[in-house]
């Protein structure tokens, strides 16, 4: 079996999310959830700065969509911000556009109007968000509604 591809009991191999990167203009990484071991932090660090360069430099004009290493990246700006997903080269660009879509409107519904300072000062939440979505490299659900009250349930068990 392919690293980053994972077998489902019905024997069929399913592709999965290598990594989710939130990355500002200047570099600086807000999230970085890595469902495939890539090295140490020195090396994951290397290949983030890799990546920014990368798409911060890329073209308008061109596709967000850049063959990397052994995966290809598929990307998204929203304002200041780089919403990158390492995936497999096989897979479906269109779905995982889609797929860091429903992030960004998952992250502008709970904080009402989403901004980067929203995200330094609550990553747990970020975090917390991203993994009711996307959990193992796998797309959980894809219900906003679902996602925002089970992420509020455990905010209310939290309290308690």
């Amino acid at each position: 079996i392919p690293q980053g591809h994972i077998p489902r009991g019905d024997g069929v191999i399913q592709a999965m999310i290598r990594f989710f990167l939130l990355q500002n203009r200047v570099g600086k990484t807000r999230l970085s959830k890595w469902y495939v071991p890539l090295g140490d932090d020195q090396e994951r660090a290397r290949v983030e700065a890799e990546i920014h360069r990368m798409v911060v430099s890329r073209d308008r004009k061109h596709t967000s969509f850049i063959e990397f290493m052994n995966f290809k990246l598929v990307y998204r700006r929203y304002a200041g911000l780089f919403f990158t997903l390492g995936v497999d080269v096989a897979d479906n660009e269109l779905a995982y556009l889609e797929t860091i879509h429903l992030f960004v409107e998952l992250l502008d519904k709970y904080f009402s109007n989403v901004c980067e300072l929203d995200i330094v000062f609550n990553f747990n939440k970020v975090y917390s968000i991203l993994d009711e979505y996307i959990l193992a490299g796998e797309i959980q659900e894809t219900s906003k509604q679902e996602i925002l009250d089970r992420v509020r349930e455990l905010e209310k068990r939290e309290k308690d």
